[in-house]
C-alpha cells in the first residue's frame, strides 16, 4: 500500500507539473518542483537533528522510570483495558506503560515529551512483534490513536489566534475538543472493527465511560474560567506537568538507590541512535509530499472539489479552509502555514478562520507519524494502518466542518 501511495505522489506530481507548464504556461513550475525536493530533503535532516536533543532528554528520563518500576505501575493501572484492546501484548509488559505516558503527554499538548515516549512505546511493541518488518495489530492501533489523539490544551492555536488579533482566542476550544474526540473515536472504531476487538465489553466501556466523565469535568472547569486566564492556566498546567514528571522520575530512581546519571546517559544514547535512524524514512516521505505540493496537484484537487460542492448547491464557505484539511495529514508545518494564510486572508474571527483553527487541532500529521514511528523500528509493511489513520483524519475534518457551522454560522 505505502509503495503505491509514495510513488503516486511523484507520478501525479509529474502529470500536474506537465499540465501547469504546457497548459497554464507556468514556465518555472519544474524549477519549483526540483527546488522542493532539495528543500524537503534538507528539512528532513533538520527535523531528525532537532529530535536528537529531545529524544535523548526524554528517553534518558524514561530509562530511569523503567528501572524504578514506575512504568510497570502505570501499565498495571491500565492492564485490564489494554488486555482487551491489545491482546497480543503480554500483561505487565513495559509497552503498556510507555503507551500510557505517550497518550497522557498528547492529551496535555506536551509534544516534546509525547514523541519520545511514543517512539519508546513503538519499540516496546516491536519486541513482541513476531514479524519484524510488518506492523502488528497493537502497533497499528497505537499509531492510529496517535494520529487522532485527543488534545485537551491546544495552546499553540490559541497563541496564533491571539497574535492575529482574535477577539476571543480560545473560542475554538470546545469545537477543537469535539472534533478531535470524533477523530479518535472513529479511528478506534475502525481498527476495532478490522481487528474484531470487544469494545462493548463491560471493562472497556467502564474505562471509556470514566474517560468521558473526566473530559466533561475538565471541559466544564475550563469553560468556567475567564477567557484571558485560559491561555495562562494552560501554559502553567503544561509546565507543571513536565516538571512533575521529571521530578517523579528522579525521586523514584533515588528511592530505589539507582545510578540515575548512568541510566539517563544510557537512555540518551538510545535517543541519539533513534533520531539518526529516522532520516531515510523522513526524506522519503517529506520529499514526496513536497514534490506533490509544489507541482500544483493539491491546488488542482481543491479547485475541482470546490466546483463539485458549488454545483451541488452546498454552502461553500468551508471550501476556503480545505487547504488546511488536505495538508494536515501530510505536513504539520504546511498545515500551520495554510491555517495562518486562511486567517490572514479571511480574518481570524471569520467562519473560515475559525474553521481553519479547528481543522488544525482536530487531527495529527498521519504520514509524518507513520514515517517516524514505523521508521524507528524498521517496519515497511504497514497493512491497513494508513487507511485507518486517514479514516480518522476524515472524520475529524468532517466533524470540524459540521461543528463550526453549528457554533459559528
Amino acid at each position: 500500500m505505502l509503495n503505491y501511495i509514495w510513488a503516486a505522489f511523484f507520478l501525479l506530481g509529474l502529470l500536474s507539473g506537465a499540465y501547469q507548464f504546457f497548459g497554464l504556461d507556468q514556465t518555472d513550475i519544474f524549477q519549483q518542483m526540483v527546488k522542493a525536493t532539495f528543500d524537503m530533503a534538507k528539512l528532513s535532516v533538520e527535523i531528525a537533528i532537532g529530535l536528537v536533543g529531545v529524544l535523548s532528554l526524554w528517553l534518558g528520563f524514561f530509562r530511569i522510570a523503567e528501572k524504578s518500576h514506575l512504568v510497570l505501575i502505570l501499565s498495571r493501572g491500565l492492564a485490564p483495558l489494554f488486555n482487551r484492546l491489545m491482546p497480543g501484548v503480554p500483561k505487565d509488559h513495559p509497552a503498556l506503560g510507555s503507551i500510557t505516558m505517550n497518550m497522557a503527554a498528547n492529551m496535555l499538548g506536551l509534544d516534546n515529551a509525547a514523541t519520545p515516549m511514543g517512539l519508546k512505546a513503538m519499540k516496546d511493541l516491536q519486541s513482541v512483534n513476531e514479524s519484524k518488518d510488518t506492523a502488528s495489530d497493537a502497533q497499528i492501533l497505537f499509531l492510529v490513536l496517535n494520529t487522532s489523539s485527543v488534545t485537551l490544551l491546544p495552546i499553540t492555536i490559541f497563541m496564533y489566534r491571539a497574535q492575529l488579533g482574535a477577539a476571543e482566542p480560545a473560542d475554538v476550544f470546545i469545537p477543537i475538543l469535539l472534533a478531535t474526540t470524533a477523530s479518535t473515536l472513529t479511528g478506534l472504531l475502525a481498527v476495532a472493527w478490522i481487528q474484531r476487538l470487544p469494545l462493548f465489553n463491560k471493562v472497556v466501556m467502564a474505562y471509556l465511560g470514566g474517560f468521558v466523565l473526566c473530559m466533561t469535568t475538565f471541559v466544564y472547569w475550563l469553560t468556567s474560567l475567564p477567557t484571558e486566564s485560559l491561555s495562562l492556566y494552560s501554559q502553567w498546567a503544561a509546565s507543571i506537568a513536565i516538571l512533575s514528571i521529571i521530578g517523579l522520575f528522579l525521586l523514584a530512581g533515588l528511592k530505589k538507590k539507582l545510578p540515575v546519571y548512568e541510566l539517563f546517559v544510557a537512555g540518551a544514547k538510545e535517543g541519539f541512535d533513534t533520531a539518526i535512524k529516522l532520516i531515510p524514512y523522513l526524506v522519503a516521505m517529506l520529499v514526496a509530499i513536497g514534490f506533490f505540493r509544489a507541482s500544483g496537484a493539491m491546488d488542482l484537487c481543491l479547485s475541482a472539489l470546490g466546483s463539485v460542492f458549488v454545483f451541488l448547491g452546498f454552502n461553500t464557505l468551508f471550501v476556503d479552509a480545505l487547504p488546511v484539511a488536505f495538508m494536515k495529514p501530510l505536513s504539520g508545518s504546511g498545515a500551520r502555514a495554510m491555517m495562518l494564510e486562511v486567517m490572514n486572508h479571511h480574518g481570524v474571527d471569520s467562519f473560515q478562520g475559525r474553521l481553519a483553527a479547528v481543522m488544525q487541532g482536530s487531527t495529527e500529521t498521519t504520514f509524518y507519524v507513520l514515517a517516524v514511528y514505523f521508521g524507528a523500528v524498521g517496519i515497511v509493511r504497514i497493512r491497513y494502518a494508513l487507511v485507518a489513520g486517514l479514516i480518522a483524519d476524515g472524520a475529524g475534518i468532517v466533524a470540524a466542518i459540521g461543528i463550526c457551522y453549528w457554533f459559528f454560522s
